[in-house]
């Protein structure tokens, strides 16, 4: 059960001591609480976690602090949909605004590799219009002598040229809770020029203390991507894992499965679950497609897949992109093969705005279908 109290509450008024203490006497019943920070206003909801079945819904309504009260089910308690389509489903960070209306496209480095290569995508990016960037500084590897990544000393230099570029939000894959405290430093050093959105890669998805670590910050927001070996069940029950600790601000990632029923891409590409993972919770939904088709093969007519499966994943209503692009794709230090150009960004970005028109036009037809059936 959710307990929603009356906007902008918070732990000194009086309504919100006199809720707390009616709800921490309930027998059987421990409290969770959570914060739902909108452009305008704070949500305060308390999860009651117990037997919560036997709980007067109108009895805790009543209380002058309440706003609403949620029973939700079992499975995904507190990124789930449940019965109440009124509560929050999306999020504003660092002037950006996340949800399963918007649309976002993270185009960068896979690794970062020179700051004249940051540099280049960033300038890039401003002249296309886009603020938000991907930037990898820690690189899991399989093969342990691969490239791992610059760490922590590139950061700097990232934010700095985030910053010169008006680039807003910078998306990067960390592997260790020590990699908050280094991202934390080094925007502080550098004047917090630039946001940064932290990812779970499919690597970590059951990476349960790393989830529980990253779900205690609060500063970030954290892209999930689906683990490549599990269930889509299992994925979202790891993102559970980051709201039970108190970070809701999550998109969920799907970057294509790990299995050879998908060659010749190099992950069997999952694109029909955005609709389903937007339909069984409230987060946005980021898709990969550099990750799921790992070539630059194209169609007949000339498309390359990561063009062709994107504008099948915006048409099913992605509402984030994460693709790889590189100044000089032969010297990229990770997944060179499969990054696009900086000549080819602008026409990326107009076919990608052609795909989500599309999917604005199916909402359109259906709502008016809708309406008359």
């Amino acid at each position: 059960m959710i307990v929603i109290l009356k906007p902008n509450l918070d732990e000194q008024h009086e309504l919100y001591k006199k809720t707390y203490n009616y709800l921490s006497q309930l027998p059987g019943i421990t409290i969770n609480r959570h914060q739902e920070h909108g452009a305008q206003q704070v949500l305060t909801e308390f999860y009651l976690i117990g037997d919560t079945a036997t709980l007067s819904k109108e009895d805790i309504e009543s209380l002058p602090g309440v706003e609403r009260v949620v029973r939700i089910s079992d499975e995904y308690r507190i990124l789930g949909r449940h019965s109440d389509e009124h509560r929050a489903s999306s999020f504003e960070y660092n002037g950006v605004q996340f949800g399963q209306d918007s649309l976002h496209v993270f185009a960068g480095l896979c690794a970062v590799s020179t700051a004249e290569h940051v540099e280049q995508m960033m300038k890039a990016l401003q002249e296309n219009g886009q603020v938000c960037a991907r930037m990898g500084a820690y690189k899991p590897r399989t093969n342990p002598y691969s490239f791992q990544g610059h760490g922590a000393s590139c950061l700097p230099m990232v934010f700095e040229l985030a910053g010169k570029y008006g680039i807003k939000v910078v998306v990067m894959e960390i592997t260790h809770d020590n990699h908050i405290n280094e991202i934390q430093q080094a925007l502080k050093e550098t004047g917090n020029p630039t946001g940064v959105m932290l990812q779970i890669g499919t690597r970590n998805t059951q990476n349960f203390e790393l989830l529980k670590a990253v779900g205690r910050q609060r500063q970030f927001p954290v892209l999930l991507k689906r683990g490549f070996g599990i269930t889509l069940e299992e994925s979202i029950n790891a993102a559970e894992y980051l709201a039970s600790e108190g970070n809701t601000k999550i998109i969920f990632g799907l970057r294509g499965m790990k299995t050879n029923m998908g060659d010749p891409h190099r992950n069997f590409v999952d694109f029909a679950h955005v609709p389903v993972v937007k339909r069984l919770t409230r987060m946005p939904v980021c898709i990969d497609p550099s990750h799921s088709v790992g070539t630059r093969d194209s169609d007949p007519n000339g498309i390359l897949d990561i063009m062709n499966v994107t504008a099948q994943g915006i048409i099913a209503g992605a509402n984030m992109v994460l693709v790889d692009f590189h100044p000089e794709p032969s010297k990229a230090l990770v997944d060179g093969p499969q990054a696009l150009t900086l000549k080819e960004l602008p026409y990326f970005l107009e076919d990608v705005r052609i795909a989500r028109s599309a999917y604005e036009q199916r909402v359109e037809l259906t709502k008016k279908f809708l309406a008359t059936a």
